[in-house]
């Protein structure tokens, strides 16, 4: 497809469906956007919303954050999942009340639990660097209206990398308009998304053809689903150990015991003479 045709469809679609009232992007505070991104992490938007304002209500700046107890933080993110988020989160508040706000993407891949991709699209929605942003929407998006890579193979049929994406990305990203020297990213970006978003809500989704396509493992049953007992459990109050192992029934203890043994060595837990609350 080419260039400008593809940034015309994507433009005339987010300005008249894009998600433009997303609390994360009545904002451009890094902290703000970082809390949204870790949020986001393997999981939906709209199941992320509620969490978010509410999170944000209760620790407003990174040094309301880096100042609270963990067990606080641990509580205010129970209901999202992937609680070790909630932690890394933690820990890179502090780093920022102490070091200062990171100014770039390299900076920001050194906060605990930011990888890659959380550091480009914080450095895009939070200061709208013209940094390569991939995700599952974008891909979607860049598959369905790139029909051929450089060896000639479809991109809706071949085994996609990121690498061939990143390709297409540059060559479509809007660039700074020289005059104002004012970039587009943080809006291509969100209208890229938003794009890629309608796309799968119609069943185009090419995420599966991918190489960075990883399944998600079934939660029922699963060492997670015991992890997030455990700390639902906590959040209401300090448990004994007997109590805790039988949450999910006896053909679940050992699994229990298991999942305690992980998150007392991530901090997420404490325990003392057999009774366990959440971090200090």
């Amino acid at each position: 497809m080419d260039t400008n045709a593809f940034r015309r469809q994507v433009w005339r679609f987010y300005k008249m469906h894009g998600r433009h009232d997303l609390p994360w992007r009545k904002t451009h505070d890094l902290y703000r956007i970082l809390v949204s991104e870790v949020m986001l992490q393997q999981t939906q938007v709209d199941r992320v919303i509620p969490f978010y304002k509410s999170f944000i209500k209760q620790f407003p700046t990174a040094r309301r954050l880096a100042t609270a107890p963990l067990r606080e933080v641990l509580t205010s993110w129970q209901g999202l999942g992937y609680n070790r988020r909630a932690k890394m989160l933690h820990e890179a508040a502090k780093i920022i009340v102490k070091v200062g706000v990171p100014k770039d993407v390299e900076a920001l891949e050194q906060l605990p639990g930011v990888g890659p991709y959380t550091a480009r699209a914080v450095a895009v929605f939070a200061y709208n660097q013209d940094a390569v942003v991939i995700e599952t929407n974008i891909r979607t998006a860049i598959i369905h209206h790139f029909s051929a890579n450089k060896s000639g193979q479809s991109l809706a049929l071949a085994k996609v990398s990121d690498e061939d994406i990143e390709k297409v990305l540059l060559r479509v990203l809007p660039k700074g308009l020289p005059a104002s020297r004012q970039g587009r990213s943080r809006e291509w970006y969100s209208a890229l998304m938003d794009y890629g978003a309608h796309l799968k809500q119609q069943g185009i989704s090419h995420n599966a053809r991918t190489k960075a396509y990883a399944k998600q493992s079934r939660f029922a049953g699963s060492l997670r689903e015991a992890r997030g007992a455990i700390l639902r459990a906590l959040a209401r109050g300090p448990r004994k150990r007997a109590t805790l192992e039988n949450l999910l029934g006896v053909p679940r203890r050992f699994q229990v015991q298991k999942a305690l043994t992980a998150l007392l060595a991530e901090g997420l837990i404490c325990s003392y003479r057999g009774t366990f609350t959440l971090g200090a």
